[in-house]
């Protein structure tokens, strides 16, 4: 409730109330444990009665600290980058952090400083780059200095710690499981060659066919839309020698089975299909789909730790690599070669 003047509730109302120091308030909302269990309760009951909320602007400028971390992302209508970006959301709130974000359509070296530099301005204690493709981490390499900062998705790092799923790891799973069912090679759908993803899942499949000796069909490249693997199905769907694809995310493998459908290719009698990402939607196509499963939220978890240790400890340490596991996720969509 408001105070008796009318005005919002500040500190001292809520000392009144709870008959205790303003300093006691101020313990008590910072954790400190040098407070009496009794105490706590009633300061506790007087925030609740009052309607109490901190002041975080008068707080920041005490404290010298905003909780606000900055989080620069590129094309979040993707499944992979809004699952990331909304894993170090969840990260950062559960660390008692909030997240002011700034979003890019195009990535250039001028428009990641212009990002940088307006979360500076809103005080954010340090940044979470999300950084996909290769033009933002050359941006960045070319911007990194004394800020606190932390790329996911970075590839080998510029300069700055990186955190990431093991592409090339996922994608040698799925190209294991195509080998194991008796498919004489893997055929493979690939995502733009400018995303550091796309080129992990092609070195993981590329691996994986040359030490079983195999011969590695030429990559087909699309755009992780299903329209671009809707067009590329159609063609595949043509070559009879085709009996294993895996595709780089689950987009592009939901157009990929609409034209096999269209053609006549029974998946997965004729042609088994793998797809990457296991998107909510991946268990319920027809078939379900096999798949690679991306732990978003382990990729926030430890980009808010990585960058709450760096805040703690500064920036002097080389940085760090750090690599979350994927996991196959069989489903229908993948079975035995068929006979010849």
């Amino acid at each position: 409730m408001p105070s008796p003047n009318g005005r919002s509730p500040v500190m001292a109302d809520v000392a009144r109330l709870a008959g205790v120091s303003h300093q006691t308030v101020s313990r008590v909302l910072n954790g400190h444990p040098n407070v009496r269990t009794e105490t706590q309760a009633r300061v506790q009951a007087a925030i609740e009665e009052l309607g109490y909320h901190r002041n975080s602007s008068a707080r920041a400028l005490v404290t010298r600290r905003t909780n606000v971390l900055g989080v620069i992302a590129f094309d979040t209508t993707l499944y992979g980058p809004a699952s990331t970006l909304f894993g170090i959301e969840q990260a950062a709130r559960e660390a008692g952090y909030f997240v002011s974000i700034v979003s890019l359509k195009t990535i250039t070296r001028r428009s990641v400083r212009e990002a940088l530099d307006y979360l500076t301005e809103q005080s954010v204690e340090g940044f979470i780059v999300i950084a996909p493709q290769r033009a933002a981490v050359q941006a960045l390499a070319d911007l990194v200095g004394h800020r606190p900062l932390v790329a996911v998705e970075g590839g080998r790092g510029p300069g700055v710690p990186v955190v990431c799923v093991d592409q090339v790891g996922g994608a040698r799973m799925a190209t294991e499981h195509l080998l194991r069912l008796g498919h004489p090679t893997v055929h493979h759908i690939a995502g733009p060659p400018e995303w550091l993803e796309a080129e992990g899942r092609v070195q993981g499949w590329r691996q994986v066919l040359q030490e079983a000796g195999v011969p590695a069909p030429e990559p087909v490249y699309g755009d992780w839309s299903p329209r671009s693997g809707y067009g590329i199905g159609l063609r595949l769907a043509r070559d009879r020698a085709v009996s294993a694809v895996f595709v780089a995310n689950d987009q592009m493998a939901v157009g990929v089975l609409r034209a096999f459908n269209e053609s006549g290719v029974r998946v997965p009698e004729d042609v088994s299909v793998v797809g990457f990402d296991d998107v909510p939607e991946a268990e319920f196509l027809t078939p379900p789909l096999t798949t690679v499963w991306q732990d978003f939220g382990e990729v926030g978890r430890r980009s808010i730790r990585v960058l709450l240790e760096l805040l703690e400890n500064g920036e002097g340490a080389a940085p760090t690599r750090h690599v979350v596991p994927a996991r196959l996720i069989p489903r229908m969509s993948s079975a035995a070669a068929p006979n010849p």
